[in-house]
């Protein structure tokens, strides 16, 4: 099998709403009309209401009712709308998916990208929103391949499962590709920055490649942190598994390491997002 075959099946893909797709095109474009997706956010009737119900939750703790995108970019900040629009667009881009916790599997990957976005605005010189959208979508190979072939899927599981083999190891042997390259070639057929494809494909083992990307190492780090809190790990058991060289390539300094008892303990924030 081939990654095209997955791209192919067009009528299984996620369904990202286009303003979404414009917003992640403008990550790195300072000069970006976020006025003008603002309004086209305005114009998305589904959208506008769940990043409104979210926008007047206790979570944000608004002193007034929110009615409009408009008052929230008043209230909030285009940056901060803008990371809630992606989150929202891309959680709610699938409904349903064959064999896969749909739920579990965006709480994971919001913890990722909020992990992602604390070792981004500590110490490193990757973009802290990047970074979050970076961790969002860091798992997209994994679903395109439940919505596309979901019996290769479970196989794959199962093999890891029975053999205990790593999840890249088992794609390899039934697909002869792992799910970050998947995920790399969905995330250019979107056009979406070569810097996200680069990173999500690195991600494992980002210390390993020709051009290690800065963006993988901080997705790699987020992730060893999720599988401490998944696994209920203590801070010194992260701290021993916690991979120098991975830092490094990050940028994390001795200061950072130290306070990931901070990080075990970080929230989302963005859990209404999640249906």
């Amino acid at each position: 099998m081939e990654i095209r075959d997955l791209l192919a099946q067009t009528d299984k893909l996620p369904n990202v709403p286009e303003v979404v797709r414009q917003l992640i095109q403008q990550l790195n474009n300072p000069a970006a009309d976020y006025g003008e997706i603002a309004e086209k956010v305005a114009k998305d009737q589904t959208l506008s209401l769940k990043i409104l119900r979210l926008v007047n939750s206790a979570h944000f703790g608004l002193k007034r009712k929110v009615s409009s995108i408009d008052e929230a970019v008043v209230m909030l900040g285009m940056v901060r709308l803008k990371t809630m629009v992606i989150a929202s667009g891309i959680a709610g881009s699938v409904k349903a998916v064959e064999g896969l916790d749909l739920k579990k599997f965006w709480a994971e990957s919001f913890r990722v990208a909020a992990l992602a976005k604390w070792f981004a605005e500590r110490d490193t010189e990757v973009d802290p929103d990047i970074a979050f959208t970076a961790g969002l979508i860091h798992n997209i190979g994994r679903l395109l391949l439940h919505l596309a072939q979901p019996m290769r899927a479970q196989a794959i599981q199962t093999l890891i499962d029975e053999s205990k083999c790593s999840r890249s190891d088992a794609e390899m042997e039934r697909l002869g590709f792992t799910s970050p390259e998947a995920g790399q070639a969905l995330l250019d057929m979107w056009n979406f920055p070569a810097e996200l494809g680069i990173a999500v494909r690195q991600q494992k083992s980002p210390t390993a490649f020709e051009e290690p990307s800065e963006l993988s190492a901080v997705i790699n780090l987020a992730c060893v942190v999720n599988a401490a809190i998944r696994n209920e790990n203590d801070l010194e058991t992260l701290q021993a598994a916690f991979p120098a060289d991975v830092a490094a390539l990050a940028g994390v300094s001795a200061d950072t390491t130290d306070a990931l008892e901070e990080a075990l303990a970080l929230e989302s924030g963005l859990d209404g997002l999640i249906d």
